[in-house]
């Protein structure tokens, strides 16, 4: 009897050390720089467009604008599938 509970015990000390043994191990996750993009700004000489992206299709939650205003080029937010855009003239 003694011999029976020895025995189990062991195969259960043995079963809880395998069962955390062998697990998927997490792949390091590369981080983006964002604070240090250089990515070129469009040359907005003569460009006046401006792009408003929206949350949904509703068009009541703004969620970001791209646009140029014929000298300097306005970004911020995210971009979406619904949006509404104009274009104009410059002097």
């Amino acid at each position: 009897m003694q011999a029976k509970n020895v025995m189990g015990s062991a195969l259960l000390v043995a079963g809880m050390l395998l069962a955390g043994c062998g697990g998927a191990t997490a792949e390091p996750v590369e981080q983006d720089n964002l604070g240090t993009s250089e990515d070129a700004l469009p040359n907005c000489t003569g460009q006046n467009y401006e792009f408003t992206y929206y949350k949904d299709a509703t068009k009541t939650t703004v969620v970001g604008e791209r646009g140029c205003d014929c000298t300097y080029y306005a970004r911020w937010g995210v971009t979406t599938a619904y949006f509404d855009s104009w274009s104009g003239t410059c002097f």
